[in-house]
């Protein structure tokens, strides 16, 4: 009798907070998808405007300017779009600006009217972000329900502006963190993304509808599934190449995005430039079908992503001129998103790919059109439901091995810098827990400068060795010399749940992870080296043994936060930061730094005295 009590208790708790879930997400949702139908009403509009006057492209500079200030002069946090919605989903703090909204929805509008080559995802996921933070203001709503709110406003607006919820909902849970759904919001995304779409849809506002001819004749169990093995080799190959576009469009945009702004440090000119670029480009093209959404035109000779399914004809090219025209666009500082115009990319990739490989030419589009997107995003889940939901489930094994193999070709990249990776792609990767990807980047950047000047490095000496030595082999061994001095090494060993109490916060806010703490503080007394080490199976200080949890992670495993330097520098930072380091297990070993010499320059011993007496 107590046990039935008890389960009884559970399921009224249960379904107590799916009734709040109910009464808070509902009328957000509403709204979200009333701001969709709304933006995606006026972008039909705009973008007949365009076609009617074709004139308008040559004021894009100037609209490019306008929107700049606009953003420069009222936007300010607002300027960080799906990345400040993620973040504060990570980690919340001041919200979602309630401006977003309309800045986004204007901003969008100006750059499709005049012909910049854009999407619509990230004006409603902003949308639907910005609306959902004013919500939880309104409602007082306390860290953890923020984050969820967020969520639900994203898969709201997602669901809504592509009439895919079941996508919408999981999109919201995997975007987040990379190898990690997020559970704890999937009954709030999952009514957020269908009330969206509905809500959309009574609106009047329908949504593009896609086709596969290949096998769309057959009989059951053909029409549920099909599965041909030269087929699914033919997309094993292509699904590689859909990653690699995928990777190529997300670096190309951040690296314009970075030059953007090293040229014109002044933010309101970097769409006149790029306004300016889009021009150009629309001139060595030599069509205008590479400007706006790419979705429909009023020319049914135009190439756009319904022609890519419907077309006998082959375009080779076209995915390439839509990232380029696209990454300009977007890297200058124009407004949209990346989703549709990724849809286009992939669409006409999968069209070339087909008639290279001798495969079903609406297939290979329909494929492209998700797998793109699965790799630039990050969201293979996600992107094979929308595949199903767009296109039915007769293809759901390619669609699935498409949007599977393109995430894992399109390694730790992204168009989401603020995207963290929760479970790298592959088991040898050295990456630190939940990093973020825009320091994945940072550090793959580094690297790479670090590799290209041991390079040239290595590239000169050998050229100097060559024109002064004409026999490699008697060249001396003694021309440099290895000087070694004592430093040492500390390692940390704690848990990734371990936090550090911030104080005069309350909240999710008044805690932060100690490991990231431990850096920050080395990086700050100027320790030489100072990393965190991810662990997959082990345990300290006579614990338990833990294991790496692949799907929810596992905040008890050890990991280690190890740092180099001096003996008396390591020897100051755990004086100095004694309540971080207190009943954690602490090793220190020595350990030798080599300088590198040449044999003509004189050197002396840069040992510590301390570190002397230590060695004796």
């Amino acid at each position: 009798m107590i046990a039935i009590r008890q389960r009884f208790s559970e399921w009224l708790l249960r379904a107590r907070a799916a009734l709040k879930w109910l009464v808070l997400i509902i009328p957000m949702a509403m709204a979200a998808g009333s701001a969709c139908a709304f933006f995606l009403w006026n972008l039909d509009a705009v973008t007949g405007v365009r076609f009617d006057h074709p004139w308008l492209l040559w004021l894009l500079p100037i609209a490019g300017v306008g929107v700049g200030l606009l953003y420069h002069y009222f936007g300010r946090s607002a300027e960080g779009g799906n990345n400040l919605i993620m973040d504060q989903i990570h980690q919340p703090g001041g919200g979602v600006p309630r401006r977003m909204a309309p800045l986004i929805l204007f901003g969008t509008l100006v750059t499709h009217l005049f012909g910049g080559s854009a999407g619509r995802e990230g004006t409603a996921v902003q949308m639907g972000g910005s609306i959902a933070s004013g919500f939880c203001r309104m409602l007082r709503l306390d860290a953890t329900a923020v984050r969820i709110m967020l969520m639900g406003g994203i898969a709201a607006g997602f669901g809504a502006v592509f009439g895919t919820p079941l996508a919408g909902a999981v999109f919201a849970l995997e975007v987040l963190m990379i190898g990690r759904i997020q559970y704890e919001a999937l009954l709030p995304c999952l009514i957020a993304a269908v009330v969206g779409d509905w809500t959309c849809h009574a609106w009047g506002i329908g949504h593009t509808h896609y086709a596969i001819a290949y096998l769309a004749n057959d009989r059951p169990p053909a029409a549920f599934f099909h599965l041909e093995p030269w087929l699914l080799l033919k997309v094993v190959i292509a699904s590689a190449v859909f990653g690699w576009a995928g990777t190529f469009f997300a670096e190309l945009s951040h690296r314009l995005n970075a030059l953007f702004k090293k040229w014109i440090p002044y933010a309101p000119l970097r769409p006149a430039v790029g306004g300016a670029l889009v021009i150009g480009l629309f001139f060595i093209a030599g069509t205008p079908d590479y400007l706006g959404l790419g979705v429909w035109s009023r020319d049914p000779r135009a190439i756009t992503i319904p022609s890519f399914f419907t077309s006998p004809e082959i375009h080779p090219w076209s995915w390439l001129w839509k990232i380029v025209f696209t990454a300009v666009t977007l890297s200058a500082g124009f407004k949209g998103g990346e989703v549709t115009p990724l849809f286009f990319i992939g669409a006409a990739l999968g069209n070339a790919l087909a008639g290279l490989l001798g495969a079903p030419t609406d297939l290979f589009a329909a494929l492209g059109f998700v797998a793109i997107f699965a790799g630039a995003t990050n969201t293979p889940v996600a992107c094979t439901l929308m595949g199903i939901e767009l296109f039915g489930a007769t293809h759901s094994v390619y669609i699935a091995t498409a949007c599977f193999l393109a995430y894992l070709f399109s390694g730790h990249s992204g168009i989401y810098l603020s995207q963290r990776v929760a479970v790298p792609k592959t088991s040898d990767s050295t990456l630190p827990p939940e990093i973020a990807l825009r320091h994945v980047r940072e550090r793959e950047v580094s690297a790479f400068g670090e590799l290209t000047a041991s390079l040239v490095s290595r590239a000169g000496a050998a050229f100097s060795n060559e024109n002064n030595t004409p026999e490699p082999n008697t060249m001396p061994h003694n021309k440099h010399k290895v000087v070694p001095r004592e430093i040492g090494l500390i390692r940390i060993y704690l848990k990734p749940a371990d936090k550090r109490k911030q104080p005069g916060l309350r909240g999710f806010l008044a805690s932060r992870p100690l490991y990231r703490e431990l850096v920050d503080a080395a990086k700050k007394d100027g320790i030489m080296n100072a990393h965190a080490h991810h662990t997959h199976y082990g345990y300290s200080n006579h614990g338990k043994v833990r294991a790496h949890d692949a799907e929810t992670g596992n905040p008890e495993l050890t990991m280690c936060v190890e740092l180099i330097g001096e003996k008396a520098q390591l020897e100051h930072f755990c004086r100095t930061h004694g309540e971080l380091l207190q009943n954690k297990v602490i090793i220190y070993k020595h350990i030798e730094h080599w300088d590198i010499h040449g044999s003509d320059v004189e050197h002396h011993d840069a040992t510590p005295k301390e570190l002397k007496s230590d060695a004796l």
